[in-house]
């Protein structure tokens, strides 16, 4: 069936995936971004460009009024940049209020345009609940690390996970992206080697591509699915095994290892959080239940392919 697709942040790095497998299946999608200059690109991934502001209720208010969507999907964020770990909260600001301020707006315009559904990004990489097992379910809590230069972000996380499943719609925990545009500063670092291994590396991070993200985005959608979904590939790992092949990968030397006292002077506790005692996710309920299937089933294999 044919829906009305409104796309917020539908020029940001999974957006520009998003869309084109929307149009493709027919339906109609109204993509928003904040500049005028990247309305022609939306115009040629298919969908109406529309100028949004989404710190502003009045500007998504009538965004939202005049797509009058079937569906609004979130994936406004402002993550842009050197990775700056060490000052995630500042790095992190303005997403945070995207994830607070930014889908209170859209949830509020999905009321008051009678909007039925809404889908909208979260994050589920390295940041499961600190204890037990390695890869985490749908089930278990978040990590919102507290007191530490995260735990905004992670409260933003959180925030807009409740704000959702209140509506009755769709939270999407993607993992950590990569493709075109998704890791170009995380590889850089590494050819440079600075981006190290910390301790023991057997903190586990889950990892997607983006267009198996946008795959499982137009399931949820189409299907209009209700709850929580981890979108992961079916390969969480811990770092001391897909930090070296990224480098591998990308043509960069091994890299350096660092002990944890050096590693949290140098870029936090965070990081070495992330490194040492990161938790990942399972997919298996996005599988079961959305049927879907991925191109990449492991970062293995998609490192390889996007860095050849």
């Amino acid at each position: 069936m044919t829906m009305r697709v409104f796309v917020a942040g539908g020029a940001g790095v999974l957006g520009r995936r998003l869309v084109p497998q929307l149009v493709a299946r027919g339906h109609d999608v109204t993509a928003t971004t904040t500049s005028a200059a990247k309305l022609d690109f939306l115009d040629q991934l298919g969908a109406a460009g529309v100028v949004m502001d989404g710190l502003d209720g009045a500007s998504v208010a009538e965004a939202v009024a005049d797509a009058k969507p079937d569906v609004i999907v979130n994936q406004m964020t402002a993550i842009a940049g050197k990775p700056d770990i060490k000052h995630m909260d500042r790095w992190f600001a303005t997403t945070n209020r995207l994830r607070t301020e930014g889908i209170d707006h859209l949830l509020a315009a999905a009321e008051a345009n009678n909007v039925p559904h809404v889908v909208a990004q979260s994050y589920g990489s390295w940041n499961g609940e600190q204890s037990g097992g390695w890869v985490k379910t749908e089930a278990d809590p978040l990590n919102l690390m507290p007191g530490t230069v995260a735990n905004p972000g992670m409260k933003a996380v959180q925030h807009l996970e409740d704000a959702v499943l209140k509506a009755d719609g769709t939270v999407l925990r993607y993992g950590g992206f990569y493709g075109p545009g998704a890791t170009d500063d995380q590889v850089e670092l590494v050819r440079k080697r600075q981006f190290p291994l910390v301790g023991s590396g057997a903190g586990h991070s889950s990892w997607v591509h983006l267009d198996d993200a946008a795959s499982a985005t137009v399931l949820a959608i189409e299907q209009k699915a209700r709850g929580v979904f981890n979108i992961v590939d079916d390969d969480p790992a811990p770092a001391s095994e897909w930090l070296p092949y990224l480098a591998e990968c990308a043509g960069a030397k091994r890299p350096m290892r660092v002990p944890v006292w050096l590693a949290r002077l140098l870029a936090g506790p965070v990081a070495v959080l992330m490194m040492t005692e990161g938790r990942a996710f399972s997919n298996a309920k996005a599988k079961a239940e959305l049927g879907w299937e991925l191109r990449y089933p492991s970062w293995r294999q998609g490192f390889k392919e996007e860095l050849a």
